[in-house]
């Protein structure tokens, strides 16, 4: 039992490139029978057409558009011409199947998506995408609905693209997370015969509680920033009075104090002269000594 086993697995490898040859030369040998057919029912309609040009013509002239482009499909298989268009062209009615493609750009608007950041936040985006087909036939034998396909690619392309970045880089850096998603989408959408031409962020929802806090944030921050600048502003007059009082002799001190007293309105009721200190420590001193003799007069009459 063993060996009839062992005989059998080898036949089998030994006759499976066999059947797959066999395989290859039927369908060699199909392909070649129905390229003979359609050759033959070609030719038949050419010599129709001729005969009955003048009846036929209207229905063999097709006009395309200058934005507009047609793959033609020949009895199921597109032509080696490529695509028509634009202006006039021929075909053959009943053996012809004809798609037209626009090659206009085309823009969509992708609906809001949920979307949780690298840090843990929850967002809400949408964007607008523009893209315009390059190959119409890829664009007709590739892709079943390329409209429907690519807009999915782009919202699914959307949610990757943010859910890798930051709060931070999407608020600061929307315009190059929107050229890393356009390349993204070019890449995976290239093998459509579409090329994307521009990808816009349009709005990024926050939640409520989140916005509150970040504008507690910004709050703080600008009040700390204003007192900083105060306290600089402050720094810079003292140096500046410094500087000046040690430049002014005390003439010109003097001349600086009566033109500050010139500017004083005539109808202010109280005016305020400014003394020097030492004068100050001089009056303060002498009233001392005098308040002491007379404490000293007051005891000797005692």
């Amino acid at each position: 039992m063993p060996d009839f086993n062992r005989v059998g697995v080898i036949c089998e490898d030994e006759f499976a490139p066999e059947n797959n040859q066999n395989n290859r030369k039927d369908e060699g040998r199909s392909s070649g029978v129905s390229e003979v057919f359609g050759t033959v029912l070609t030719l038949l309609s050419v010599v129709f057409i001729l005969f009955t040009f003048p009846f036929t013509g209207w229905m063999c002239a097709k006009v395309i558009q200058e934005y507009e482009r047609a793959v033609v499909f020949r009895l199921g298989r597109v032509l080696k011409e490529g695509v028509k268009g634009p202006g006039l062209f021929w075909i053959i009615p009943w053996i012809d199947v004809i798609k037209k493609v626009d090659l206009r750009t085309v823009s969509f608007n992708i609906r809001p998506q949920e979307v949780l950041t690298a840090d843990g936040v929850p967002l809400k985006v949408d964007a607008v995408v523009f893209y315009r087909v390059v190959d119409p036939s890829l664009w007709v034998t590739r892709v079943e609905n390329g409209y429907k396909a690519t807009n999915t690619l782009a919202q699914t392309t959307l949610r990757a693209a943010l859910g890798a970045h930051t709060l931070t880089d999407l608020l600061t850096q929307r315009t190059s997370v929107a050229k890393r998603m356009e390349v993204v989408l070019h890449s995976a959408s290239r093998l459509w015969g579409v090329q994307v031409e521009r990808v816009e962020l349009k709005d990024l929802t926050l939640p409520v509680t989140l916005q509150r806090c970040m504008a507690s944030e910004a709050e703080a921050a600008r009040r700390a920033r204003a007192k900083m600048i105060v306290a600089e502003g402050e720094v810079k007059a003292s140096r500046a009075l410094k500087e000046a009082a040690s430049v002014l002799s005390p003439l010109a001190f003097h001349l600086r104090y009566l033109q500050a007293l010139s500017s004083v309105q005539s109808s202010a009721s109280i005016v305020v002269f400014s003394l020097p200190t030492e004068l100050l420590n001089m009056f303060f001193s002498k009233h001392c000594s005098f308040t002491q003799v007379r404490e000293l007069n007051v005891r000797k009459v005692d």
